[in-house]
Order: C-alpha cells, then sequence, then structure tokens
C-alpha cells in the first residue's frame, strides 16, 4: 500500500501549521505554552540514549519532540494474520535489542482503494495512512517524562465504525498537546477492524471459533492489559485510565463497558459521537458466518482455509456475505447489516448495556457528547443553502417516512432563529442515541455528564458548521493543529482551553468541573442537564427535548 509521507512531517511539527512563520511552536496548539524564551532551541531530540523505556517484551527507543517523549508503533500484540486470523490476540514475541518506535505501526486490513478520491474530505480530514496489514496491534505513547509519577492515562479509541480509521487518522488524535497541558500519558492503538475483527464463524466452526465475532473489541482489552502491564514504565498510573472515543470510538467505550474482560482495566469512559446500547444479535452474525463460508465456496470442515485467504480477497468475500443475508438483517430490524461486536453473552453481553446496577460499568463516569451537524448537507453545496422547509421535509423521507412533515415543524418550532438547511442538519445529527445512553447510565450509581457540541468554524464561507469529527481536536488541546477543523487563531484555542482542561479534570478525579467551563451538572432524565459548548459555553436543560419526541 501506498505510504502516506506527510505523516511524518506533521509528526516533527513541519506541517500544518506552516514552516518559517516565526513562530516558537509552529506546530503545536497554542505555542506560548512551551515557552517563548525556546524560540531558537533546538526541539527535536533523537540518539541511542533518548526516550528509552522498557516494556514486559523489551526496550523500545523514542524521541522527543518539544518536551514530550513519543512513542509509535509499539507492539501489544503478535501478527493477527494466518493461524492468528479470527483467534483472540496473541502477546507479542519478546525482543533483545532496544525496539526503534519512532514511527506508526501498520493500519490494520480495511479498503484503501480511493481512500483519498474526495478531494475536499481529503482536505477536511487531513487522512493519515500508511502500510496495511494483519500485522496491526499497535500502540502509541506520549508522555512528559520516563519517571515514577504516576501520571493520569488517556487511552483514545479512533473512529471510522468498527470498519475503517486507525489511531492517527487525522492530525487532531495528536497527544502531544494534551500530554504537556495536563502532565497526563496519552495512548493510542490500532486494532482488527471490519470483517477480520467481527466475523462470527463460532456456529459454524464451534469452540475453537468461539471468539471470532469480537476479536476487534478483545484487541482493544489486550491494549488495555497492555496499559496495566507497562504504562508504569512511561510515567503513567495503571490505576487512573480514561478510554475516549469518537462515532465508532464511542460505540467502542460503551461496548468496553459491556465486556467482562475490560473489567477493572479503566476507570472513567467518554464517548464523542457514538453509542451502543446492545452488540450485533448472536443470531443473524452466525448466520453471517455462514455465509461468509458459503460464499467462498467452503464446506464446514474447510473453515480453517478461511486464514489463509489473502486479506483484501477475505474482505470482498465478507462483504458480499452481508448481501446474501439482507433479508435477515430487515427481519431483525437491524438499522443496518454487517461486521460489529457480537452479543455473544460470553466475550460481550447479551442484556442491554447498563442495564444492571451492580455491573462494574456501575462505578465508572461517563461523559457522552455530541455535535448539532453531525452531517451538513451545504458543505460542498452552496446552493443548499436557500432550501425551504418544506423541502426539508421531502429530503428527510427517505429516513423518517410520513413521520417526516411533523419532525421538521417540531424542530422549526424548538429553534425558531435556525435556518431550514440548519434545520434539515439537525434533524439528521439528532441526539436519541446519545441521550438514551445517557438515559440508561443514570441507572447506574456512576454519574453521567452529557454535551452538545456547537462551535462553527468559519470556513467554507460558514457551511461546515458543528460537523461530525470537528469537536475532537478541542478536546485534546490541537485546534491549531488540526486548521482545517477549525482555522487555527485564538478564537478556537479559547474554548479548546476550557473544554480540554475540564476533560483532564475528568481523567483525573471522574468529575469535569473546574476546567474553566461553566458548572456541569451530571445529567438526569427529568431535566437533560446539557453543556452547550460554543464560544460563550452554558448549561441547559434539555434543549431540544421537545423536538426529539417527534422522532419515533
Amino acid at each position: 500500500m501506498k505510504s502516506n509521507r506527510r505523516n511524518f512531517i506533521h509528526t516533527l511539527g513541519l506541517g500544518a501549521a506552516g514552516v518559517g512563520m516565526g513562530s516558537v511552536v509552529p506546530f503545536t496548539a497554542n505555542a506560548h505554552d512551551f515557552g517563548k524564551e525556546k524560540e531558537d532551541e533546538q526541539i527535536l531530540f533523537v540518539g541511542d540514549n533518548i526516550a528509552v523505556a522498557n516494556t514486559n517484551y523489551g526496550k523500545v527507543r523514542g524521541y522527543i519532540l518539544r518536551g514530550i517523549n513519543t512513542f509509535l508503533g509499539i507492539p501489544y500484540g503478535a501478527d493477527t494474520g494466518g493461524a492468528n486470523r479470527f483467534m483472540p490476540p496473541q502477546k507479542p514475541q519478546p525482543w533483545t535489542d532496544v525496539k526503534p518506535t519512532v514511527w506508526w505501526g501498520n493500519s490494520a486490513p480495511q479498503i484503501m482503494e480511493r481512500r483519498y478520491a474526495d478531494q475536499y474530505s481529503s482536505f477536511v480530514d487531513h487522512w493519515n495512512y500508511d502500510d496495511v496489514s494483519e500485522d496491526c496491534l499497535r500502540v502509541n505513547v506520549w508522555t512528559p517524562a520516563i519517571d515514577n509519577k504516576k501520571r493520569p492515562v488517556i487511552v483514545w479509541l479512533h473512529g471510522g465504525g468498527f470498519v475503517n480509521g486507525n489511531g492517527i487518522e487525522q492530525d487532531g488524535y495528536s497527544g502531544e498537546n494534551i500530554s504537556r497541558l495536563g502532565d497526563v500519558v496519552y495512548c493510542s492503538l490500532n486494532h482488527r477492524l471490519g470483517t477480520l475483527g467481527f466475523t462470527n464463524l463460532a456456529g459454524v466452526g464451534g469452540e475453537k471459533f468461539a471468539a471470532s465475532g469480537n476479536v476487534g473489541m478483545l484487541d482493544i482489552v489486550a491494549a488495555l492489559e497492555w496499559v496495566k502491564d507497562n504504562i508504569a514504565n512511561f510515567g503513567g498510573d495503571a490505576n487512573n485510565v480514561t478510554i475516549i472515543g469518537q462515532s465508532g470510538g464511542g460505540a467502542k467505550v460503551t461496548t468496553l463497558m459491556a465486556m467482562p474482560s475490560a473489567k477493572g482495566l479503566f476507570h472513567k469512559a467518554v464517548a464523542l459521537s457514538g453509542t451502543s446500547l446492545a452488540g450485533v444479535p448472536k443470531e443473524y452474525s452466525e448466520k453471517l458466518g455462514a455465509a461468509v463460508l458459503k460464499e467462498a465456496g467452503l464446506g464446514p470442515n474447510e473453515i480453517d482455509k478461511l486464514q489463509q485467504i489473502p486479506w483484501r480477497q477475505y474482505i470482498d468475500i465478507a462483504n458480499k456475505a452481508v448481501a446474501a443475508v439482507a433479508d435477515e438483517a430487515k427481519r431483525m430490524n437491524l438499522q443496518r447489516g454487517g461486521y460489529a461486536p457480537v452479543a455473544d453473552g460470553k466475550f460481550l453481553s447479551d442484556k442491554p448495556f447498563f442495564s444492571e446496577t451492580n455491573h462494574f460499568s456501575s462505578d465508572i463516569p461517563l461523559i457522552i457528547s455530541t455535535t448539532f451537524n453531525e452531517m451538513s448537507p451545504s458543505r460542498t453545496n452552496a446552493s443548499l443553502e436557500k432550501v425551504s422547509l418544506d423541502e426539508v421535509k421531502e429530503k428527510i423521507k427517505p429516513r423518517f417516512g410520513e413521520k417526516s412533515g411533523e419532525i421538521t415543524d417540531a424542530y422549526a418550532k424548538v429553534f425558531p432563529n435556525k435556518k431550514p438547511i440548519e434545520i434539515w442538519s439537525m434533524i439528521m445529527s439528532n441526539r436519541k442515541n446519545a441521550i438514551a445512553a445517557a438515559d440508561a447510565k443514570t441507572k447506574q450509581k456512576a454519574p453521567v455528564y452529557v454535551a452538545w457540541f456547537g462551535w462553527q468554524p468559519p470556513l467554507f464561507d460558514g457551511r461546515m458548521r458543528a460537523f461530525h469529527c470537528d469537536d475532537i481536536c478541542f478536546w485534546f488541546y490541537n485546534t491549531d493543529l488540526m486548521l482545517t477543523h477549525t482555522g487555527g487563531g485564538a478564537r478556537p484555542r479559547r474554548l479548546s482551553e476550557k473544554m480540554a482542561k475540564s476533560f483532564l479534570n475528568f481523567a483525573r478525579t471522574g468529575n469535569p468541573n473546574g476546567g474553566g467551563l461553566p458548572n456541569w451538572a451530571p445529567y438526569t432524565t427529568a431535566n437533560g442537564e446539557t453543556m452547550i459548548l460554543d464560544d460563550i459555553p452554558m448549561m441547559k436543560n434539555d434543549p431540544d427535548r421537545d423536538a426529539r419526541k417527534a422522532i419515533v
């Protein structure tokens, strides 16, 4: 696969913010935080005895950039190809020499063709992809020091549904700035995805393949086990770990909270623009697994041959199987068929998530946040700015059918100052699933905090709005790094500082208050307490409740 070399340019801080601009730290958000007196000093250090740390499998050597020790692509598991395909993750092979960890690990197998075909998407999200292979179980670590300080640990779970993505897919995923700002250890990781992470072959393959429908999530558990066993060597506290994910990564967060093997491996959780309250039904997943075998032209006694098919060919076979069982997905009222964690009752709970008051997830505080405009129809089509409310009602019919008129009128009534194009966006980006997750979580002991991100970047003539992914760089203090999401400068940085510091307080204590946002009350079903994240953040009680009521 083609390597995206710009990734390294951004790593060294010579990319998005420009070179030779006279800035102290041209690539880091908030250069002033690193000290203007360092303007002409060396900022990158790499060498035989620089940034060396121990792991249970051998020593690793990274580099120091602007005072932050950085380790990229540390193995936390063995190659998942061949006989390890569909199997739970295995431990990595130990090494004797000091392993260089200065470059990202492979992305998990996924369809890469035409990944950069959409010019605007590539520009806005600034995708970072490199080599792709089944040897993809890698973790990245940013830390202020290799010492015994026991800093809070943050573990980032990337988006892309359960099918695409990697741990540094966007520049805004970088851990350097949040590590420096909060004196924390930040990790991101790659794990198996899609057909290779979630094909349930237990129905046709028996006990040997019992875990196959959940190995992608078991990879994440293995990464968290690596953190538990090794993060003290990087100055982190294994007893204070916060998981945070966005979109599909948010669903990974809530899924981990329903996995018995994840108990004790993390202590706080944050789900951004994505939650899940149940796994894929076991019955459907087993029928899909049987369809995969049939599509491959193999019999029940030849299932091992699926482990030898080249991964790209296997993805095509498995995706064809989804179409073969499409009627089964409709019969079970699944929103979409395909590959995602399986509610098998063993590796993942077969009960609704958060439904048990004595479950380990009951003790884990949770933040749930979404954006006003998860999808923005007019971003690259200015003509849609002039759409009328009647046209909106027609536009949303494929999703909402005969309820479209009632829903549109309800949102227009609750948000009278919004243009029809914004009403359209907010309906398609509605908070129904996020609020359902928050309501479920309130039945447990630990609090849930709810936020709604409404900050709009001054890009594409103001048509981007508060879009899906825009908030990530704010939580991680990366608004001057993810320029194509924010425009950069003081305005987004002011909100980012408040959000990042509140998130850091949550990572330390389980309570986000004290970071600069208004007092953030825990969510209750009765009041719907919601933190509105914008230039002027404010708390509101369930601001879209009457509009959401129209959505069945």
